[in-house]
């Protein structure tokens, strides 16, 4: 792996968390909205917003560099629009770029060969 891709694959899991975050809260302020005088919602909405679409940009260019087939494209996708997916995601992604790192020293120490 590349270092251009191990940077695409590591802004796409940094940003995954608090994507997660920021939806639980939105719909956590959804509810208080409807059921106090509390209304967050125009807040959260925007912050939710903002991270989303960088967790789309960033998704979109880890594909791209990491030639994801379409069904692993496609199920990080689905976890950005699950409330609590962000986190699985984050998990997923620290896990593949261990084994990439596991691999590459593999390959550098000759223990490889590819």
């Amino acid at each position: 792996m590349d270092l251009k891709t191990a940077t695409a694959l590591r802004r796409l899991r940094l940003v995954s968390a608090p994507e997660a975050v920021s939806f639980l809260l939105l719909l956590l302020c959804s509810v208080l909205k409807r059921t106090t005088d509390f209304n967050a919602v125009p807040v959260m909405g925007s912050v939710h917003g903002v991270l989303f679409i960088l967790y789309v940009v960033f998704w979109a260019d880890a594909w791209n560099r990491a030639r994801w087939s379409a069904g692993t494209a496609a199920f990080y996708f689905v976890l950005s629009v699950l409330p609590t997916g962000g986190f699985f995601a984050e998990r997923r992604l620290r896990r593949e770029a261990e084994d990439a790192v596991v691999a590459a020293r593999a390959r550098e120490e000759g223990v490889v060969q590819a």
